[in-house]
């Protein structure tokens, strides 16, 4: 059984517990993080020096670090649409993951969700949250190129590729802010939502944490 650490209203533990569901793994949960606390115990330092969640037990194997957590699970668990020995296709999930990781949830999460949504209304930078609302405009629009030929950012199913991003889209359409005109990422949405792992690992209610930037 696989165990995964971490409190289920984190992000990167959402992209896991998803993963992991779609591959059919069983899962053991350890809430740990937040007010559960428990990161900084002797143990879980043992299993990730770091101190944070998300962290994978596989039998003897750890693994920290979501996306090195994400391709260690399609590479032992999934089959062709998750996994690929081809470098061509493999490139096309790795460009979305990195992409993902260094510009969109740096975007959104850092610029609009901490800082407009957890951010109390007195501490907002608003000139900042105005410069990430712009760069989401502009990063969702490419996302929405990309898939205007194709229903997953992998292709013709659910693949690796559409995990990152594809995490990021319920708090995205949730809050309360504008949104440029965006068809095809909100038919992927749509495409996400009709899957009951999406549902049940990332369409989980947030509002605890408005206004909130401890945790």
């Amino acid at each position: 059984m696989l165990t995964v650490w971490g409190r289920r209203s984190a992000y990167n533990v959402q992209k896991v517990l998803w993963l992991a569901d779609e591959l059919g793994i069983e899962v053991a949960h350890r809430p740990v993080g937040g007010s559960e606390g428990g990161l900084d115990t002797p143990d879980f330092l043992a299993m990730n020096p770091n101190g944070r969640i998300p962290v994978i037990e596989d039998g003897e194997t750890v693994v920290w670090e979501t996306d090195a957590i994400l391709r260690y699970l399609a590479a032992t668990y999934g089959d062709a649409h998750f996994q690929t020995r081809e470098p061509a296709a493999q490139s096309q999930v790795d460009r979305w993951m990195a992409w993902s990781l260094s510009q969109l949830e740096p975007a959104f999460f850092t610029g609009i969700f901490w800082g407009f949504y957890r951010t109390p209304g007195a501490e907002q930078d608003d000139a900042a949250i105005e410069r990430a609302m712009a760069t989401c405009d502009r990063l969702y629009t490419t996302l929405n190129a990309a898939l205007r030929e194709r229903p997953f950012l992998s292709g013709e199913s659910l693949g690796l590729a559409d995990i990152p991003a594809g995490t990021t889209l319920y708090r995205y359409f949730e809050l309360e802010i504008p949104r440029p005109p965006l068809p095809h990422v909100e038919a992927w949405y749509q495409r996400l939502q009709s899957r009951a792992a999406y549902r049940q690992h990332v369409m989980r209610p947030f509002g605890e944490l408005y206004g909130r930037l401890a945790y």
